[in-house]
């Protein structure tokens, strides 16, 4: 036989119900903080010198040894001295520039550029192996009009003359995805497919990609995801809050601790650099929660 049910039992027992989800999500959320608290360590921390303009490279660094970081990048031969003086590396390198070419804008995609970028690139490869360092950047370049088969064919062309000595050196070289609907039009290495079939078709170990977070979640989304289908072509990783570029906490859509779980599980074992441009006034403040919030 069926009881009516009173408001008031009804409302009793939605909030036993709720009271016991409630519990349940807070013992997951203990369990999940629990995890990540007792696997803390297993980032290397990096950040890009460009997003700290006003602030002196000595400074910089003096900062970033107090923080945790292990490097600061994107940096040339000529820095290196204060790096070392700081007790750190230079995770990746930046890229030589000839004649105007060799920036993101005219790289590799150019069959006409190659013997300069090939020349100061085998120079480069020297200097980078000689103060031990591993990752040199690198730019495909803009389409402009190009077909986008058209450029992976000349990339690897030009790319493959360099190989051999890179290999030699124990240098990395690292083609960077970068959005070509926001902050850089036009650039033709802009997905991921795009760079994995070039890394194919350079065919050497050497050879690996730069995944920018920042840039290819406005590309393509599905970051962790594309982390764990892509990784055994991905040499190095770089932050940067989703819109805007600026700081990584919980201003913008992207969850950064679950991407650097993603990146850990893959084996993954170089350094992840901050690159985000800081919005509020503190801005080693800023470096310093980047730090934290990717700390896992």
């Amino acid at each position: 036989m069926n009881f009516p049910i009173s408001r008031r039992s009804a409302l009793l027992n939605s909030a036993l119900v709720a009271g016991a989800a409630a519990a349940h999500l807070s013992s997951r959320l203990q369990a999940a903080d629990q995890a990540a608290g007792d696997a803390k360590g297993r980032i290397q921390h990096s950040v890009c010198k460009w997003c700290y303009p006003k602030i002196s490279l000595d400074d910089l660094a003096a900062a970033a040894k107090g923080i945790g970081l292990g490097s600061i990048e994107l940096l040339r031969p000529e820095d290196f001295p204060t790096l070392r003086k700081h007790g750190l590396t230079c995770s990746m390198v930046s890229n030589p520039v000839v004649d105007g070419l060799g920036g993101i804008t005219k790289g590799f995609n150019r069959i006409e550029h190659h013997d300069k970028l090939v020349k100061v690139y085998l120079e480069d490869i020297d200097r980078v192996a000689a103060a031990g360092l591993e990752n040199l950047i690198c730019f495909s370049g803009n389409r402009d009009g190009m077909d986008d088969q058209k450029g992976l064919e000349n990339c690897a062309v030009g790319l493959k003359r360099i190989m051999a000595h890179a290999e030699k050196k124990k240098v990395t070289i690292v083609m960077e995805l970068l959005n070509s609907r926001v902050n850089h039009p036009d650039y033709m290495c802009d997905r991921t497919p795009w760079g994995v079939e070039l890394c194919k078709r350079v065919g050497s170990e050497r050879f690996k990609l730069l995944y920018d977070i920042y840039h290819m979640q406005i590309m393509e989304g599905d970051v962790i995801a594309t982390i764990k289908r892509s990784q055994a072509y991905i040499a190095h990783y770089h932050t940067g809050g989703v819109p805007g570029r600026n700081e990584i906490d919980d201003t913008q859509e992207l969850y950064y601790p679950a991407i650097m779980r993603a990146i850990v599980a893959t084996g993954y074992k170089g350094h992840v650099a901050q690159e985000f441009i800081p919005k509020r006034s503190d801005a080693l403040g800023s470096l310093k929660q980047g730090v934290q919030i990717c700390t896992v």
